[in-house]
């Protein structure tokens, strides 16, 4: 069984920790790319430019390989690890947090870094509204007119959402399947003869 759906945010949401007169505002971000990241990375220190630190982790698709953490002057592990820590705990993607820190004046030591940023981002995830998105792959494909009948009924069955539907000349279809299914309604398309899939 292909694993085809995580969980996001459905829009942005702040969290709030304070501690010996530091202040850590976290901010969590439903993203699709690093174009986004730095985009709203960039908004934040704009609007927060008086700040100390700019402190992020973020995390993009289904794998493993597509994150980021930054401690942004913080001492190293201290800031963006607790960070990308609890996007992990809470098995979210498609997410960035950033934590802006307001120093107080008191030194907090390294245990008390990693649990206030922790803290930080653990305050807006709990205010975030949690969905879960699932990966969808586009399938096209090209028959006669007389084919008609055999395709529909895949669409059919399958109940499979219909994209684009072109019926002039020769039919095009392009469908939208859900990544676990993708193979199985791909073969069924397959045994029809006459049925081209264009990618």
């Amino acid at each position: 069984m292909i694993h085809d759906s995580y969980k996001t945010i459905s829009k942005p949401s702040e969290g709030l920790y304070k501690d010996k007169g530091s202040k850590f505002l976290a901010f969590a971000i439903p993203i699709r790319s690093e174009e986004q990241v730095k985009e709203k990375i960039s908004q934040l220190k704009k609007k927060y430019y008086d700040a100390r630190h700019h402190c992020y982790a973020y995390k993009i698709g289904l794998g493993e390989d597509r994150f980021r953490i930054n401690d942004d002057g913080e001492p190293s592990g201290t800031a963006g690890k607790p960070i990308y820590g609890q996007i992990l705990a809470n098995n979210l993607s498609d997410i960035l947090i950033v934590v802006v820190r307001y120093f107080g004046g008191v030194l907090l030591g390294t245990s008390g870094l990693i649990n206030a940023y922790r803290k930080a981002a653990a305050d807006c995830i709990q205010k975030a509204t949690i969905i879960e998105t699932i990966v969808r792959k586009e399938l096209t494909i090209n028959f006669s007119y007389d084919l008609m009948s055999p395709v529909m009924r895949i669409v059919k069955e399958e109940e499979l959402e219909v994209m684009e539907q072109d019926f002039r000349e020769s039919c095009n279809l392009k469908l939208n399947i859900r990544l676990a299914d993708f193979e199985k309604i791909r073969q069924k398309y397959d045994k029809i003869y006459g049925v081209t899939q264009v990618n």
